[in-house]
């Protein structure tokens, strides 16, 4: 077994095809299935069912491993490549839209003006998209929402943001100075989808309150639950920077009473090293939040200075 063979398998799974990956490898496609079916008679397993299209059962626990792999050498070649206070080498980024909108202008510039030979990548997603790839070494950092459940993902919290509603101005509710969730009985509802933090947090509180509300639709994307308020189809429940303050329009925003503030932290994966790039990020993102974040209305970053034992 040996490299080639290990990068031949993950670029037919990122691509869908020998053809694809060939032209992604900037190689021929024989090469491509050399590799494959060597990489297939060493493990002892079909790996790539050809007649469908797709990995197999086996083939997904090869390519789980062999991205691991590939971050780790991505991570050596970083280290190496960077001395001194001369950084260098790639970053896969990982960070949810709403934070990103306040965070990237600043850290995108403070980036090239320290360290102007680290080159992002940068994945915009929700938390639930992006842990996945973080376990599988598709991203080497990512800022998501807390807590995460995965014995694999170390986290550090990096702020904490207030939730409020979001209606627009003709709303029965646009006029109020605060609600709770006893408020909102009977009012159709944009919800974070089940199974996320966000959620977790508002049915905590909605069981204790001994209420049930109305969901109109459930989302796992904190903008596309914005957008759909703001084009007036309900009221939504979104975290205090999912509504810039620049941003005008036909609505309003509401306090939200009772609920814990939203949690974001910056997250990577257990029992590996980060490289020297994305030490250096992640010391950059830290940085960005610690300045910007107290000037962005109802974000809190009095945690910030004190990271999570786990790190």
């Amino acid at each position: 077994m040996d490299l080639r063979q290990l990068a031949a398998l993950v670029a037919v799974a990122d691509h869908g095809s020998f053809t694809a990956a060939a032209r992604a490898l900037f190689t021929a496609q024989s090469n491509v299935s050399a590799h494959v079916a060597r990489l297939e008679r060493e493990v002892g397993a079909v790996l790539w069912d050809r007649t469908h299209g797709r990995l197999t059962d086996e083939g997904h626990l090869v390519v789980d491993r062999a991205r691991r792999v590939q971050a780790e050498l991505d991570a050596l070649h970083g280290d190496l490549a960077s001395r001194g206070d001369q950084v260098t080498g790639e970053v896969r980024l990982g960070m949810i839209g709403t934070t990103a909108r306040w965070i990237m202008p600043r850290f995108l510039h403070a980036l090239r003006q320290r360290h102007p030979g680290v080159r992002t990548i940068i994945v915009d997603a929700s938390t639930t998209s992006l842990l996945p790839q973080l376990v599988g070494g598709r991203l080497d950092l990512a800022v998501t929402n807390l807590p995460v459940d995965d014995p694999d993902i170390d986290t550090e919290r990096l702020f904490d943001e207030d939730l409020m509603l979001l209606v627009t101005t003709d709303h029965v509710l646009a006029g109020r100075a605060d609600v709770d969730l006893a408020g909102l009985v009977g009012i159709p509802l944009l919800l974070p989808a089940p199974g996320t933090a966000l959620r977790g947090d508002i049915d905590a509180e909605a069981t204790r309150l001994g209420v049930t509300l109305e969901p109109a639709a459930e989302v796992d994307g904190v903008r596309l639950l914005t957008s759909l308020a703001f084009e007036g189809f309900a009221a939504a429940i979104v975290p205090a920077t999912a509504v810039p303050g620049w941003l005008k329009g036909d609505f309003t925003r509401v306090p939200l009473l009772g609920l814990p503030r939203r949690q974001v932290g910056l997250a990577w994966r257990r029992r590996t090293t980060l490289s020297a790039p994305a030490r250096a990020v992640a010391e950059l993102l830290r940085e960005v939040v610690a300045t910007r974040g107290p000037r962005q209305p109802g974000v809190h970053t009095a945690t910030v200075a004190r990271r999570d034992d786990t790190s």
